[in-house]
């Protein structure tokens, strides 16, 4: 009964240090060692200082953390802990999770979580707290001058136009060899200065290659879920990776390309089908694994998963598939600048997914943007981000709605379809908006917004993931904004109309696909209010009620 009390109340002390084995009350006995030690704080903190200073930095270790997620485990420990704290070189070795924390308040706030976080399994999580010397990456940080030049050296393999780093066979650069600098991608300092530059220069990042750098272990890797969290294309081939283990370090990444192929790892499967089971365990929504693509079953509906192909012809990227996508945009964008965004309901699956990013310093935005940073998860904290991203699609359309109202110029928009299946169509959207009401009223702004979708079997697509990311538009998008000439009208069109009205009619006959007469005439016919005509062309749409003749361009 003693040792029943003992095991349930983890702060119980002892006279003396003492090991004791229990049971847990389950059907399987587990053996677990609970060490207790009564010595003070004070001499627990120096202990092992040889002139007796108090240590400023702590080791934090998670018996059997291996089995969980870093980003759950921990986004559990910060929700808990009363002191918020930057975990420094998180890995995992053995059977455990491990990571560093500095000053002597952090690790008390970290003590006395110990045993409160429960599992899926219902099982409590030890959290294990001891003085310790700094950790590797803080002993061994790149002096500043080697940060800059790796910062240099980074810029020039990095691809503006595809958002992609080339930091293949990296350690034998002639610029570092040059300056004698030896960049191991093992070793968690060089990793760690690698993401941090990442972080701070290429926040777009979507396609990272580290191709024949000698990893056999991603630890240091982990933080890419923070530091690029938009990566999509990860190449890790001609390493030395041995366990399929290895990924679940990385497995927070939304990946959808992947390249594995030169690792021993490859090499453990009895075939490929069991290969791409066990990477697709990690990244449920890869589309391509070692150049191959991958043939995915596509969520119809809450119930049934069924394989959708459309005609090849759509597949192969024909003039069908982009003007599907260029009629989805447009409107895609006419209900979302008319106002009421309760209409895009029809646009997402139910369990979609949307996110909102500001490539800025929070800790100045800019006052134009200040309406879009709560919203933002560009926060180094995992449990802000987690918490950020919108699951379903109420709770998207719900957020849409209380962004600030807009009217972007469909005129600037770049459309770029950068991958494409028979199920699945991905696609991205450059271009500048302006906002209509409040305090910035007419501020313009320019934004990427990444559409993943499938192609339902009626030729409609549904957004699976939406990535909004939106910045202040540089002086050149703004001074070219709006400024597309509006095309004289034919002799049935009605010339007397000013030069706002013309430019409303084209912006309208741009979004609703209809020809300038009939936009100017359903603006005229309601009065020239923007958004109710925008609404009524919607409704009379969906009710098939406009006739073909609207939408034939009049020579």
């Amino acid at each position: 009964m003693a040792m029943s009390n003992a095991f349930e109340d983890p702060q119980v002390r002892h006279t003396q240090s003492d090991k004791r084995r229990v049971k847990w009350n389950n059907e399987d006995c587990i053996h677990v060692t609970v060490w207790r030690d009564t010595k003070p704080p004070e001499r627990e903190m120096r202990e092992n200082t040889q002139d007796g200073t108090m240590k400023s930095w702590f080791r934090v270790t998670i018996p059997h953390g291996r089995k969980y997620d870093k980003t759950w485990l921990m986004s559990s420990i910060q929700s808990y802990c009363s002191v918020p704290f930057i975990p420094v070189d998180f890995h995992y070795i053995r059977n455990q999770a491990r990571f560093f924390v500095q000053n002597a308040s952090t690790s008390t706030a970290l003590k006395e979580i110990n045993y409160r976080i429960c599992d899926e399994e219902s099982r409590k999580i030890f959290i294990f707290v001891s003085p310790s010397d700094a950790p590797y990456s803080v002993q061994n940080k790149l002096k500043p001058e080697q940060m800059e030049q790796l910062k240099l050296t980074m810029d020039k393999r990095y691809d503006v136009f595809h958002q992609a780093l080339n930091l293949k066979r990296l350690r034998f650069d002639p610029d570092l060899m040059g300056h004698d600098i030896d960049i191991i991608l093992n070793r968690r300092n060089c990793m760690a200065a690698t993401l941090k530059i990442i972080e701070r220069n290429f926040p777009e990042l979507l396609s990272l290659n580290l191709q024949d750098n000698k990893l056999y272990q991603l630890d240091g890797l982990s933080d890419i879920t923070e530091k690029a969290p938009r990566v999509k294309i990860l190449n890790l081939s001609k390493n030395e990776l041995k366990s399929v283990r290895e990924l679940d370090k990385v497995k927070g990444l939304k990946l959808q390309e992947l390249w594995l192929e030169g690792n021993p790892l490859c090499r453990t499967f009895p075939d490929r089908s069991a290969y791409v089971s066990a990477i697709r365990d990690c990244f449920p929504k890869l589309l391509c694994l070692d150049g191959q693509e991958l043939l995915i079953p596509v969520i119809t509906d809450m119930e049934t998963t069924e394989l959708f192909k459309p005609c090849m012809e759509s597949y192969k990227g024909s003039e069908m598939l982009k003007n599907l996508v260029l009629q989805f945009l447009q409107q895609y964008f006419l209900i979302y600048d008319s106002g009421d965004r309760q209409g895009l309901l029809d646009a997402y699956h139910d369990e979609a997914c949307f996110s909102l990013t500001i490539p800025f310093n929070p800790e100045n935005p800019g006052p134009s943007l200040c309406e879009y940073f709560n919203g933002s998860r560009k926060h180094k904290n995992p449990y802000l981000q987690r918490q950020l991203l919108k699951h379903t699609k109420c709770d998207i359309v719900n957020t849409l709605n209380m962004l600030p109202k807009t009217q972007h110029d469909l005129s600037s928009f770049l459309v770029d379809m950068w991958f494409h299946t028979e199920m699945m169509v991905c696609f991205s959207v450059n271009g500048v908006f302006k906002e209509v009401e409040g305090n910035y009223q007419g501020c313009i702004h320019a934004f990427t917004r990444t559409f993943t979708s499938t192609l339902a079997s009626n030729s409609r697509l549904y957004i699976m993931n939406d990535e909004l990311i939106v910045r202040n538009a540089s002086s050149k998008e703004t001074q070219s904004a709006y400024s597309i000439p509006v095309p004289t009208p034919c002799s049935s069109y009605v010339p007397a109309l000013s030069q706002e009205q013309q430019e409303m009619v084209q912006t309208f006959s741009t979004q609703s696909g209809m020809n300038l007469e009939w936009s100017q005439k359903c603006l005229q016919d309601n009065e020239w209010d923007y958004t109710r005509a925008g609404q009524v062309f919607t409704m009379f749409q969906t009710e098939s009620k406009i006739p073909e003749e609207a939408f034939k361009q009049i020579p």
